[in-house]
């Protein structure tokens, strides 16, 4: 049996088109293409998305938290007012009160001398009893000396 061309084909055809049999190189190529595309695009997409998280990971633990919330919000609901709002407050630094709070707190504890009166009237009577003979051996100071629930002395004026 010889091959037999069809009258109406030309006698030159182009090379994208396959021989009957043979493998189709061009759409191979093609598929390969388009699959390294979509994850290409897919991982752009993902690294944008992620910006603010990255972005708020070098400030505060609560000010990361809340933009990665807002990140999350934003991928599963497709509203991209969360996604700017993590990164409007991933651009802005937060000052720190809670140090400078904690900081008064522990002061003003030190002046009252005491730091929870409720919890340590009830729990310090055995540890005061203790301090009381070791006062007397000590002797007695211008200043009391008590001992507190973490073991160490405190002085107050009397």
């Amino acid at each position: 049996m010889t091959d037999q061309l069809h009258p109406m084909m030309p006698d030159h055809l182009p090379f994208y088109i396959a021989k009957p049999g043979e493998t189709d190189v061009l759409m191979i190529a093609m598929g390969v293409f388009l699959i390294l595309t979509v994850l290409a695009v897919g991982n752009v997409y993902l690294r944008l998305h992620s910006l603010p998280e990255r972005m708020a990971h070098k400030g505060q633990k609560l000010q990361f938290e809340v933009v990665a919330v807002l990140g999350l919000i934003s991928l599963f609901t497709h509203i991209h007012i969360f996604w700017i709002a993590g990164l409007l407050l991933a651009l802005v630094d937060l000052p720190d009160f809670s140090t400078p709070l904690t900081r008064i707190a522990g002061s003003v504890e030190k002046i009252a001398d005491t730091e929870n009166p409720s919890t340590e009237r009830d729990h310090e009577r055995p540890a005061a009893a203790q301090a009381a003979p070791q006062q007397a051996e000590h002797g007695a100071s211008s200043e009391s000396t008590r001992t507190d629930a973490a073991g160490k002395e405190v002085h107050g004026h009397v």
